[in-house]
């Protein structure tokens, strides 16, 4: 019997685990994954917890529940991997040895990785919504906040999702107008990038809706530190950013077991091919979703991706053929904006995000890069999608690869001279 074992009971892991256990054969593979609680989160059901969108119940389910008949469910905290030996070590001393292994453990806040940021002022003027219970403090901290000045911080990137410290912003935006509040509120958005996202023309479209919504954007800001007694964010060049109440997204970082096992870089991502997600290192250890390294979002849509692709090539692989499927970083994204309205992002590793329609052109129905109703009912419909289509392995009606279909590609600067 040979063995594959899964570590990682989030997206990536139940994808993985649903859909090989119908595709290998049941009397020579033995399948096991192995995670620490039997809680799964609807990650992306955090940003609404702070404004009272979703309770504790809708965004957290029994892991094992999603799990199919004929697969192992061992709950237990990850040691090491004695990748030597083939052998994943628990705490308590259990031992799980495997044939192939597929890391998929995520990716995690670590505001211990920034001095002050755990002081005295954590979870009482500084938050993080990056988190279920982080969420929840600040929802109670919102409640009571009626005044000042409100910080959106990144501390540092790669972050999962990183779109979601806009959403917050905007819907912070939207929620303090509601309130009739919002000119008793100063809104300032902080972030190591030079702008309000990665790719340029998002960063520009993005920038000017939180331009419109008067929202100081700092750039550029590597934070050093923060200063409890003054409520201050510092930075490397000294520049300094005062907050009544903070939000921000601490350093992300993989799972501490990557590291003590030799197996990933100084932020315990495993470097992989990013094409197939098979380590650099061994050639039967696969990295998925969050946990590696590749230069795609740390988001739930390039998990569901990477896995369409991955299984193809995972069977390839175990039967000794070359892999022929080559992942393409595709990354799609609902961004909420207030309002009841959000827009919708499509790229991949080469591909920024464009304007245009969404799956289809010209009828799409979804719009990209700007704010529809539609797109925000897709956001909130995607919640029943992630339950009982994505995480049962259930077919998805969008193709794992980016298509061109629909977009709009920008003009050429020869083009823009013409016109």
């Amino acid at each position: 019997m040979r063995r594959l074992v899964i570590l990682g009971g989030g997206t990536a892991g139940t994808m993985i685990a649903n859909k090989l256990r119908h595709r290998l054969d049941h009397g020579e593979w033995s399948i096991t994954v192995v995670d620490r609680d039997d809680e799964h989160h609807y990650q992306p059901g955090y940003l609404f917890v702070p404004f009272g969108g979703y309770s504790h119940d809708q965004v957290v389910r029994s892991r094992h529940a999603f799990l199919p008949d004929g697969v192992d469910f061992v709950i237990g905290s990850i040691d090491t991997v004695d990748t030597a030996d083939g052998v994943v070590l628990l705490e308590g001393g259990r031992a799980l040895a495997y044939d192939q292994l597929v890391i998929a453990t995520g990716t995690t806040p670590h505001p211990d990785q920034t001095p002050g940021m755990l002081g005295p002022e954590w979870r009482r003027s500084i938050f993080d919504f990056y988190t279920l219970d982080g969420a929840e403090a600040l929802a109670e901290a919102l409640a009571r906040f009626d005044h000042g000045k409100l910080v959106v911080h990144i501390t540092e990137m790669p972050i999962k999702c990183p779109v979601a410290p806009l959403e917050f912003t905007f819907l912070a935006e939207a929620w303090l107008r509601d309130r009739g509040i919002r000119d008793r509120v100063e809104l300032v958005y902080v972030t190591p990038l030079d702008g309000a996202f990665t790719k340029p023309v998002a960063s520009a479209h993005l920038g000017g809706m939180l331009e419109e919504r008067k929202v100081h954007v700092e750039t550029d800001f590597m934070v050093e530190r923060i200063d409890n007694e003054r409520k201050m964010l510092v930075s490397y060049d000294e520049r300094e950013v005062p907050f009544d109440l903070l939000v921000t997204i601490p350093v992300n970082m993989g799972a501490d077991f990557v590291g003590r096992s030799g197996l990933g870089d100084e932020l315990n991502y495993v470097p992989v091919d990013k094409h197939t997600q098979l380590s650099k290192k061994f050639d039967n250890i696969f990295a998925i979703g969050d946990a590696s390294d590749i230069p795609a979002s740390k988001a739930g849509s390039v998990a569901h991706f990477s896995v369409e692709i991955f299984v193809g090539n995972f069977l390839e692989h175990i039967a000794g053929r070359p892999m022929t499927g080559a992942f393409d970083g595709h990354a799609n994204c609902f961004v909420e904006s207030g309002n009841d309205k959000a827009l919708l992002i499509d790229f991949n590793y080469d591909t920024e995000p464009l304007t245009g329609k969404y799956p289809l052109p010209v009828v799409g129905p979804m719009d990209l890069l700007k704010e529809t109703r539609a797109n925000h009912l897709g956001k909130l419909a995607f919640r029943w999608v992630y339950w009982n289509v994505l995480l049962p392995g259930r077919p998805v009606p969008l193709p794992a690869l980016m298509s061109m279909a629909g977009k709009n590609l920008p003009a050429t600067e020869s083009e823009k001279q013409e016109t």
